[in-house]
């Protein structure tokens, strides 16, 4: 009984390929969805326009690659870069703390620290 709720609480993750652990990686989510959307976008309209049904399926699959590389370089280049402006916040923050009070403090004004 324990274990089924050990087991239970524990979350299934989903490997793709056997490597990528999706619902752990961050944007890989995401990028698979839009992915799968943009082929059966392009593999049906393609389907609709023309009716030949292997083109489609290999316009499909070229799809699926495109546009899942480019929301996965997308959203990877966002979160990066979020990543750099914590990290900037976080040494803001830290020296604010850090120089508080002191003779060092960069927000106190100049003519208080000269005596003028």
């Amino acid at each position: 009984m324990a274990d089924e709720e050990s087991g239970a609480a524990k979350e299934k993750s989903f490997k793709l390929l056997w490597i990528l652990d999706v619902q752990k990686t961050p944007c890989a989510r995401e990028s698979v969805l839009f992915g799968s959307v943009g082929s059966v976008v392009i593999g049906v309209g393609h389907f609709l326009a023309t009716s030949r049904v292997k083109r489609s399926c290999d316009l499909a699959a070229g799809g699926f690659i495109l546009s899942t590389l480019g929301t996965w370089l997308y959203c990877r280049y966002n979160y990066a870069k979020l990543r750099i402006q914590q990290r900037i916040v976080q040494d803001g923050i830290k020296n604010k703390v850090m120089y508080e009070g002191s003779s060092m403090d960069p927000t106190v004004n100049d003519s208080r620290k000269t005596g003028s």
